[in-house]
């Protein structure tokens, strides 16, 4: 389920057939709460229905329903799949997986505070996990613990793990030309799209001839509902491309199997799977260091050279696909240009002058 504002508040009631008797009862004004009573019921009705002995739920001493916290997770994830991408799913399962190892707890409603700081020190400790993982891991479990109502309050600001933020990386002139002249012209024309376009892995394999404006010089992010995708955040954007690209492209078009919508397609016009293998073996063939050669890489090149160019933060923003303005400013690297280091030359060349211009 999404946040607790997703479902407004109100009187809420379920209704059940017992026999010929329609039952109806109350499930209190919040929506999320209610939702949950009615998949609850759902799940006992089918059960009874096939025959398999459904037990009482254990109640607190006020009379409240106790949740399963093992439950919770399974539906949750059950929700996920359904409306998340893959990735995603698998992120959001490992985190509550190694959250269950760690919280020993039966019901929903025991969770504490406490116990998130456990989770914090088992995945560094137990599971070996970098802070950037911790922390992302983290913020999964809050997610989840929201959407059954366990208010975010259940931690303090504080108690967050805490991680370095690492400078993005941007590939360097020199290694491009030496990479790209170890490339064929179709490998060449690969990277050279995810360069000048910024796009994520599976943006580019899934980008359609259709996306590609020759005349205007722009390529399109859009939904593709015939092979199950849609971009990240739902969002669809268009980006402006060099003339250089455009060429490559038109030519490339000329070459492309007749009938195939993908720009670049496996011979039977499935979308590309193994990019990043492809650019691994050219930078082995160019003798450049693999590592040193990632995807990513290409969309981070492209944010940081047009802030260098001096396009603006929130026109980038937009070419990135990016939801909120500080994505964009990890990219926003000092400049090595030589015009720029004529200008930190020139700041010390009063001291190092002996005061005199």
């Amino acid at each position: 389920m999404g946040s607790r504002n997703a479902i407004p508040e109100g009187a809420y009631y379920i209704s059940w057939y017992e026999g010929k008797k329609l039952v109806r009862k109350s499930v209190g004004k919040d929506g999320q709460d209610a939702a949950f009573e009615r998949s609850r019921k759902q799940a006992e009705l089918n059960a009874a229905n096939h025959g398999v002995p459904v037990t009482e739920q254990p109640q607190d001493g006020s009379g409240n329903v106790r949740r399963s916290l093992a439950t919770a997770v399974t539906e949750y994830l059950a929700d996920i799949k359904l409306n998340k991408k893959h990735k995603t799913h698998a992120a959001y399962s490992t985190a509550l997986k190694y959250f269950l190892e760690s919280c020993k707890k039966p019901y929903l409603e025991d969770i504490d505070r406490r116990d998130l700081l456990k989770f914090s020190a088992f995945l560094r400790d137990e599971k070996n996990q970098a802070p950037r993982s911790v922390h992302n891991k983290f913020s999964n479990v809050l997610g989840f613990l929201r959407s059954q109502g366990i208010t975010e309050k259940i931690v303090k600001k504080e108690d967050w793990p805490q991680y370095t933020e690492e400078e993005t990386e941007v590939y360097e002139q020199a290694e491009l030309d030496t990479m790209f002249g170890a490339c064929d012209a179709e490998e060449r024309l690969w990277f050279e799209f995810f360069l000048m376009t910024g796009m994520r892995e599976q943006e580019v394999m899934y980008c359609c001839w259709k996306d590609v404006n020759l005349v205007a010089a722009t390529v399109r992010v859009s939904h593709k509902p015939e092979y199950l995708w849609t971009p990240k955040a739902y969002r669809e954007r268009t980006i402006p491309v060099p003339e250089t690209l455009v060429d490559s492209l038109r030519a490339w078009k000329v070459k492309a199997t007749k009938g195939c919508p993908l720009i670049f397609p496996t011979a039977g016009c499935r979308p590309k799977l193994d990019f990043l293998d492809c650019l691994k073996a050219c930078a082995d063939r160019a003798e450049l260091e693999q590592d040193d050669f990632w995807l990513h890489k290409f969309r981070a090149t492209f944010a940081t050279w047009h802030l260098w160019a001096g396009i603006d933060l929130s026109t980038v923003q937009l070419w990135l696909g990016h939801k909120d303005l500080a994505s964009t400013m990890r990219y926003l690297k000092p400049s090595r240009s030589q015009a720029t280091r004529d200008k930190v030359n020139a700041t010390f060349a009063v001291s190092t002058n002996g005061g005199a211009q």
